[in-house]
């Protein structure tokens, strides 16, 4: 990552899995209860075409056309789902790296930074990561218990492009997410102008699976901001204008744009390691897209 602050939180995720090897006592969280928060996310939602305010300073952009987009990021036991069913079908196949998939390639510029993808295999998950959700056990990929409803985490871009295909979709552009965050009004954040512990899963946002390992804290279950009180802890409805979940805080996610002429792949939304104003609709980070992390995760859109 390389928003500072996030790299800052990685960083000291980095130390707590170097402490852990020590004998440190810094383990991924266990025991974690299952909550449905009734919203479903195998729904997609339907944007409207037409103008909207885009970006930091609020530029006029136009959609062209109106699109759909997953209510929530894909969650850990859809990925799993698709991953054994990818994998079984052959269009994944495992590498000594993680699982992976073959990949066409794009045209390559020549710029200073860039470095070019050629058609080949490239990472769409790894095998063993500390702190991931979606594990490979006796030839399977299990979801480990309670964490089925909370985002798929550690998948790289190729992963995004991969699984979005498999559904009929493909990774949104900047402004196709940041229009389903936002709507047309210019609002920071999905629901408004202000953000408050009850609106999203943020650094230190005092929910109840914020549990600690390096003061980190933990992803929370898909549209588990919805208005209702989860586990003791009330929520307001932190969906976007068009009813659209979890586009600030709880996991990063991969839109298609990159920067130009380099190798970073832009991502939107915040994640449970930034601070609240890092969640912002209009904000990026970036990364290469073989990025993996425990803060990483993805959303599609399709065409109507």
């Amino acid at each position: 990552m390389n928003l500072h602050r996030s790299l800052v939180r990685l960083l000291l995720l980095g130390l707590a899995v170097l402490l852990a090897g020590c004998g440190a006592d810094l383990k991924p969280p266990e025991n974690v209860p299952t909550v449905d928060t009734g919203v479903n996310p195998d729904e997609w939602v339907t944007i409207p075409a037409g103008e909207f305010l885009f970006g930091l300073h609020n530029k006029r952009a136009v959609i062209a056309q109106d699109y759909e987009i997953m209510r929530t990021p894909v969650t850990n036991a859809q990925w799993a789902a698709y991953l054994n069913q990818a994998l079984a079908e052959g269009t994944l196949k495992m590498g000594d790296e993680g699982v992976l998939v073959d990949y066409p390639g794009e045209p390559y510029h020549g710029g200073k930074h860039e470095i070019e993808i050629g058609p080949g295999a490239y990472l769409v998950y790894p095998l063993e990561a500390l702190g991931a959700k979606v594990v490979y056990e006796d030839g399977q990929f299990v979801v480990k218990e309670g964490f089925a409803n909370h985002p798929a985490t550690f998948v790289t871009w190729f992963g995004a492009w991969a699984y979005c295909q498999s559904v009929g979709g493909r990774i949104p552009s900047e402004a196709e997410w940041e229009k389903a965050a936002r709507g047309t009004d210019g609002r920071p954040y999905p629901w408004g102008w202000e953000i408050t512990h009850a609106h999203a899963n943020y650094y230190k946002s005092r929910d109840p699976f914020e549990v600690y390992w390096a003061g980190l804290g933990e992803t929370t279950p898909v549209g588990f901001y919805n208005g209702q009180t989860h586990l003791g802890f009330h929520t307001e409805d932190a969906a976007s204008p068009y009813g659209v979940y979890d586009m600030a805080g709880n996991v990063w996610e991969w839109v298609s744009d990159d920067i130009e002429e380099t190798h970073q792949r832009i991502l939107k939304g915040g994640s449970f390691t930034d601070y609240d104003i890092d969640n912002r609709a209009v904000w990026r980070n970036f990364a290469p897209p073989e990025f993996t992390g425990p803060t990483v995760g993805l959303r599609c859109v399709r065409d109507k």
